[in-house]
């Protein structure tokens, strides 16, 4: 990580346009990228998370989309204007609950996969290829890394390279020699390309809950930091959804284990509308997931902000910029997943929520302080 940056705690955020959602860059506007870039300079936010849909951006196995990156180096110029750094997201891949993948990725077999496939413009009876272990979709991924880094070759607004979104939800690999052989394959490729911007790897809770062969440990082997995602509705262990201090106890963890500088890449919870869910077959679908009023959820992020900054954590982005129009609640994955609608620190219509004021208001001094980690009684090897 630059070290200019060391002694600042990096504030970023997941982002989507809120009318766009993963349909982003087949339908791109450039003035909605420069009206929600502006918003985000506005409130003191360092960092743009930005995925680069694999079905948009690599259409065919041996061919990278010039239309795709030609959009992607207008939205780092964007960043630029407004003071921003973009983190680019390769291989999504899985995106809030949905495997979202071009047709060449997908098995030929209609197999049913752990989460739905969505492809071609629809949701798929398919699975997905496991990169790990077929040298085609290696050699297609490292096509798609050279093309990226050579559309963004020096441009100042790239603050780092991230290999994937939760791969673990997308493949497994067989080994831990099968997981290292590949990224190291990855981080070689992109280290040609630009050497000096560091590279990390999107890790979730579920890879330090049990064993999906690629955790901390090596990711840290090539990666130049290591990332979680932290979501405490989804710890069963914790004391519910609003429970600050899982996002610090797992980053403590993913530090421990990997031996490295961590990322807090993905942390939220998300909030009631207002007015309530409007339908009840919505209502239905939501289930017993907890939706946070503001006012909770402004407590949550400055607790969590502040604990992490306090522990000499590198910085946290938020999950995730804006709730989702409402335009796109009939389709993938809003249509069955009503939780993710509502993540947003902004509404859909452009106005913060308190989130977003508690945020602005962070201190950005970074503490140095080791995390204690006296309570841990094994070495990482056990884990």
């Amino acid at each position: 990580m630059e070290s200019r940056t060391r002694d600042h705690f990096l504030i970023g955020i997941n982002y989507w346009p809120p009318e766009k959602a993963m349909y982003w860059w087949f339908d791109f506007e450039p003035s909605i990228v420069k009206r929600d870039f502006a918003r985000l300079a506005q409130f003191r936010f360092d960092l743009i998370r930005i995925f680069l849909l694999w079905e948009d951006f690599q259409p065919e196995i041996n061919r990278v989309s010039l239309s795709a990156l030609n959009h992607l180096v207008r939205v780092a110029g964007i960043a630029n204007v407004f003071g921003l750094k973009i983190l680019p997201t390769f291989f999504c891949g899985h995106m809030s609950g949905v495997n979202w993948l071009p047709p060449w990725m997908l098995e030929s077999r209609a197999k049913k996969d752990r989460f739905p496939v969505f492809s071609r413009g629809r949701i798929q009876p398919a699975a997905a290829r496991n990169f790990y272990r077929d040298r085609e979709i290696r050699k297609a991924q490292k096509l798609f890394l050279k093309e990226t880094a050579n559309a963004l070759q020096g441009h100042p607004a790239v603050w780092g390279w991230d290999l994937g979104n939760e791969p673990s939800n997308l493949a497994l690999p067989a080994s831990k020699d099968e997981a290292l052989a590949w990224l190291e394959e990855m981080v070689t490729e992109l280290k040609r390309r630009d050497g000096h911007l560091p590279i990390t790897l999107g890790l979730h809770q579920g890879d330090l809950e049990k064993n999906t062969i690629l955790g901390p440990r090596e990711a840290a082997s090539f990666c130049d930091f290591l990332s979680i995602h932290a979501y405490p509705g989804c710890a069963r262990w914790g004391n519910g959804p609003l429970d600050e201090k899982i996002p610090l106890f797992l980053a403590i963890l993913t530090g421990w284990l990997g031996g490295k500088e961590v990322l807090v890449e993905e942390f939220g919870v998300p909030f009631e509308p207002p007015g309530g869910i409007p339908f009840r077959a919505d209502e239905r679908k939501l289930g017993n997931r907890a939706l946070a009023t503001e006012e909770e959820g402004e407590i949550f992020y400055r607790k969590v902000l502040e604990s992490l900054r306090g522990h000499g954590i590198r910085g946290a982005l938020p999950w995730c910029y804006a709730d989702y129009d409402p335009i796109l609640w009939d389709t993938p994955p809003l249509n069955d997943r009503v939780h993710e609608r509502y993540f947003g620190i902004f509404h859909w219509y452009g106005e913060a929520k308190r989130p977003a004021e508690a945020i602005f208001h962070i201190s950005r001094g970074i503490d140095h302080r080791q995390p204690r980690r006296d309570w841990i009684d094994m070495l990482p090897e056990e884990y």
